[in-house]
């Protein structure tokens, strides 16, 4: 049974005045709490609602055709696929790890398919359906959690950077690529994509700092999936993340992360604003992650089912198959068509990936200097008089 099919099965389922001060504190208090929250909900931007209604935004808007609809459908559906294969392929020993964007699928489909093929994207992780966007093979993002290589893809093939680990510094790269882009007179646009936890880096304050200061075409998408690691997003911010644009001096919206069409046009308005000359922008994507951090991670340790659930109801592939049902746009002889295809996608990841070869001990070496150094040069000899001491002694 396929993760596809899993979706459309959840369809079923003291003195007088001084105590009165004291005591009539803690309800003011909670009172000016409540606003906040409020203003939170208006400003959330929707157009798929998690009964899969369509409704409309005063600021943004978007009109696809049934067969683009079916595509962002399609996409959703085979990514989730691939990334539960990788998940299964991580539990059998085939690799070392893997991070799973169960849930997230929305915000990273509707924010692919709004670029163009000459803007730049430079990811974190885990954004395993911006990569299917930019026509990277499924089975190249496997490559360095199986430990066979340091990447998997030439990153200016399809204008996608390679994953980056190290949290948040990935915001750097793509704000100094953004002025270099600015500088060239080039019409395309830089999105840089991390999580609610990275928000809290230096580095990502850094790039907005220069990204804002120099105008630079860049969007900033944030998937704030609830939790970075086992902390929660209150303990990252005291405010709506996308409020933290105001601050540096550019715009920040909210969007519905679940609700692929809304990503698509939040994402398209401000990649087209970027392009503009207008400068950076900050998209709060408002999702959750209803897996694991990773695979080493266990998050019954820190959350409950109950929460989880509540967010399984609100799941993007769901919301957009009752929509595309309820319209017309789709039939159920596309849906098995679909969850044929993801059957057979997991299929190929799966043999590919056990059939990748083992890496070429003395790679490590290569790429590393563009005119060579003469250290690096050293430890390749020693590396390699390592390797043939081990032959000679078999021969021996």
């Amino acid at each position: 049974m396929t993760v596809e099919s899993t979706a459309a099965r959840k369809t079923t389922r003291g003195g007088g005045k001084r105590a009165t001060a004291k005591k009539a504190a803690p309800a003011k208090k909670k009172a000016v709490a409540a606003a906040p929250a409020e203003a939170e909900r208006d400003q959330l931007v929707q157009l798929l609602t998690p009964e899969g209604e369509r409704v409309e935004h005063p600021e943004y808007s978007i009109d696809l055709s049934d067969e683009e609809l079916r595509g962002l459908y399609r996409d959703m559906v085979l990514t989730r696929r691939f990334d539960a294969e990788a998940t299964t392929l991580q539990r059998q020993g085939e690799l070392g790890l893997w991070a799973s964007l169960l849930g997230q699928e929305a915000a990273q489909i509707g924010s692919g398919r709004a670029l163009r093929d000459d803007d730049y994207v430079f990811p974190t992780y885990r954004e395993h359906g911006v990569a299917w966007c930019r026509g990277v093979d499924p089975t190249n993002l496997l490559g360095m959690f199986r430990g066979v290589n340091n990447g998997g893809w030439d990153p200016n093939s399809n204008n996608f950077h390679l994953y980056t680990i190290v949290i948040g510094s990935q915001t750097l790269h793509a704000t100094g690529y953004a002025m270099g882009v600015q500088k060239d007179g080039a019409d395309s646009a830089v999105i840089a994509y991390f999580g609610d936890g990275a928000s809290s880096q230096g580095d990502v304050a850094e790039s907005f700092t220069f990204s804002a200061v120099y105008n630079a075409p860049v969007v900033f998408f944030c998937q704030n999936n609830q939790w970075a690691i086992s902390e929660p997003t209150e303990k990252q911010t005291r405010v709506p993340l996308y409020q933290r644009a105001r601050g540096y001096g550019f715009p920040g919206v909210r969007v519905d992360g679940n609700d692929v069409l809304a990503c698509l046009a939040v994402t398209r308005a401000a990649l087209e604003r970027a392009r503009s000359g207008e400068g950076p922008m900050l998209i709060e994507a408002f999702t959750y992650r209803m897996g694991a951090h990773t695979t080493s991670d266990d998050p019954t340790r820190y959350r409950r089912d109950e929460e989880r659930e509540a967010w399984e109801a609100k799941d993007p592939i769901l919301r957009l198959r009752t929509y595309l049902l309820n319209e017309g746009f789709a039939d159920q002889a596309y849906f098995d068509s679909v969850e044929e295809e993801s059957e057979a996608l997991g299929k190929r990841v799966r043999e590919v990936v056990r059939a990748m070869p083992d890496p070429d001990n003395m790679a490590i070496f290569e790429n590393i200097y563009a005119d060579g150094h003469a250290l690096v040069d050293e430890e390749r000899a020693q590396f390699a008089a390592y390797q043939a001491s081990f032959v000679d002694a078999e021969e021996n």
